[in-house]
């Protein structure tokens, strides 16, 4: 996007330099953060056997990238909720909605064979898109 500078958003995972992502990415109001696994401040898996409180953990880490972004949850224009078992989506919707019930956001729900951690349950990403941008940057 001409005009607009990128910024990287890390939150010390020490993968990001070794595979080469960010935990988010902002250009201009635009903000996306990628695939949020349910991971501790100490680097081992929250909430085992808990969809729940694996989405809980994922949407907490979600939430610090957009503040560091200068954005926040009542941006989020999008997520996707990405399970091992589908049919344990309401878990994850139920603790969704606690943060998004207001803001309502698009969805998709969808399910994978398993993430690279075979304890997590599920991740989340989200795009965001700040609405109080000022129109004479962009």
């Amino acid at each position: 996007m001409a005009g607009y500078d990128r910024e990287l958003i890390s939150n010390g995972n020490p993968m990001e330099a070794v595979v080469g992502f960010s935990r988010a990415v902002r250009v201009g109001p635009y903000i996306s953060v990628g695939g949020t696994a349910p991971v501790g401040p100490d680097g081992k898996t929250v909430g085992i056997g808990d969809v729940g409180a694996q989405t809980r953990r994922c949407i907490e880490i979600i939430e610090d990238a957009l503040v560091r972004a200068g954005s926040g949850l009542h941006d989020v224009v999008r997520t996707r909720v990405i399970l091992t078992d589908i049919d344990r989506w309401r878990e994850a919707i139920d603790v969704r909605k606690e943060y998004f019930r207001d803001v309502r956001p698009v969805d998709t729900i969808m399910a994978v064979t398993r993430f690279v951690n075979p304890e997590w349950l599920v991740e989340l990403e989200v795009d965001a898109v700040i609405a109080d941008w000022p129109k004479n940057l962009g």
